[in-house]
């Protein structure tokens, strides 16, 4: 049906590109990434792309760098193919959190990648719930920013029961991301007065400032790494007297001891979405719920394809 369209992965999600393909209704474009003995990268296209609308979808999740490498490489494979336009979609963008220079020294990695996606020859990029916004305007070229928050609506709105709800943010700077929610479940909001201490990244929960006392806890946040600051924010929920408690977040990264954590917190049942894959350890914890992406970006794949806008996607 798209003779002009292909879409093709690299080794960071193969599972969730596999899924966007039969959503789109066309295979998976054939190309061989994988590193040779000596660590080097490897990319070969193996059909022809002259011409074509080529999108690769590759989460720069764990191993952050790895996949990173293997992105930059096959835009570069697909641009000297004379592919007529190359869109990186990266569900999760790694070092989104170092977006911005709050110490002296340090860089702000987050525009470092933009730069060197834009400089390898992607024309477009398709990101899903940014970290901040402002990382859209590090790129020179097109952002599409996608959000889950419309999946987590509808499973929410079908499994839950949601008369006595209220939407929690972990802290200040995920209010907008919470009332969103909170707005399309018809329910207020309440907000984690959180404070980090020194450089460990050690978090202190100071306060919950809105009313939780008997009510259904949703904690809303763009990724959950190692979990700490969500055991935190659930605990102190717990002493508040809240009802019951859930968390949801677009990135379930899972690091370190975070699945050990989230079993061990009032924390009822944890919902992400498939932008990480899951090893079989975290897929075999019972609280951890994960909700597909992949008609979302095949729909945002389509539309992009064929020059319509995206708005139906926000609804």
């Amino acid at each position: 049906m798209y003779k002009k369209l292909k879409i093709f992965t690299g080794n960071a999600n193969k599972k969730l590109a596999e899924e966007v393909a039969k959503f789109a209704g066309i295979p998976l474009g054939d190309a061989d990434v994988f590193k040779f003995s000596n660590d080097n990268t490897f990319v070969k296209i193996n059909e022809n792309v002259r011409g074509v609308d080529a999108f690769i979808i590759q989460p720069t999740c764990y191993p952050v760098n790895d996949n990173i490498m293997e992105l930059l490489i096959m835009i570069d494979a697909l641009k000297r193919a004379s592919a007529k336009r190359i869109n990186c979609v990266i569900p999760i963008f790694g070092y989104a959190r170092s977006d911005k220079k709050d110490q002296t020294g340090i860089p702000i990695t987050a525009k470092l990648i933009a730069d060197l996606l834009t400089s390898a020859g992607a024309d477009r990029v398709i990101a899903m719930d940014l970290h901040s916004d402002q990382i859209q305007g590090f790129f020179d070229i097109p952002v599409d920013h996608l959000f889950s928050t419309p999946i987590f609506t509808r499973y929410f709105k079908k499994n839950l029961e949601i008369s006595n709800i209220v939407v929690v943010s972990p802290d200040t700077g995920g209010t907008a991301r919470a009332r969103a929610l909170a707005k399309r479940l018809d329910c207020s909001i309440a907000i984690g007065d959180k404070r980090r201490t020194g450089n460990d990244g050690f978090t202190e929960i100071l306060n919950i400032v809105g009313d939780v006392r008997n009510k259904t806890c949703i904690i809303f946040d763009d990724i959950i790494d190692t979990g700490g600051s969500l055991c935190k924010i659930a605990k102190t929920l717990e002493n508040k007297g809240a009802k019951k408690i859930f968390a949801a977040a677009a990135h379930g990264i899972l690091s370190g001891n975070a699945v050990e954590n989230i079993t061990q917190s009032p924390i009822r049942k944890l919902f992400i979405t498939n932008s990480v894959p899951l090893n079989i350890d975290k897929k075999s914890c019972k609280k951890i719920v994960q909700l597909s992406i992949a008609e979302l970006l095949a729909t945002a794949i389509i539309k992009i394809h064929i020059n319509e806008s995206l708005s139906i996607l926000f609804r």
